[in-house]
């Protein structure tokens, strides 16, 4: 199964494709928010191009397991997800930015990627949101 994970955030969401069989994502990018909310346009190409069977987003939480000042803006991006007519999961995104933001400066550092950028991050914790997801539904063996 192919989903669509999607780390939301006030300015921008970072995407990535995961796969079942590796049990492994890439990163897709970003996509925009503006006040009028997400992007909605660019989520439809997304899904065009990679015809997902779901779609998973990360749930905010404090350390505690109790829900962030962001689970209220992550609800709304979930029923706006639903407008598509495919599954949508959550996973605990919990510190997903603080180990994407780790991982792409480490990286940096080794000389395997260029300037770590706050779109690149966002893309990361997307993909660490895929493969928790599929690690925690034991789609792969």
């Amino acid at each position: 199964q192919t989903l669509l994970a999607f780390d939301y955030g006030r300015r921008r969401s970072g995407v990535a494709i995961g796969q079942s069989v590796t049990g492994s994502a890439s990163p897709l990018g970003v996509v925009e928010n503006t006040a009028s909310g997400p992007d909605l346009a660019a989520i439809a190409a997304l899904i065009n191009e990679w015809r997902p069977g779901l779609l998973v987003v990360g749930s905010p939480a404090h350390a505690d397991g109790s829900p962030s000042e962001m689970q209220k803006s992550v609800e709304r991006f979930i029923d706006e997800l639903a407008g598509f007519k495919l599954p949508v999961d959550t996973v605990d995104e919990r510190y997903t930015s603080i180990e994407a933001e780790a991982k792409l400066k480490d990286a940096r550092a080794a000389g395997a990627r260029g300037r770590v950028t706050r779109e690149s991050i966002d893309s990361a914790a997307a993909v660490l949101i895929a493969e928790r997801y599929l690690a925690a539904h034991k789609f792969c063996q």
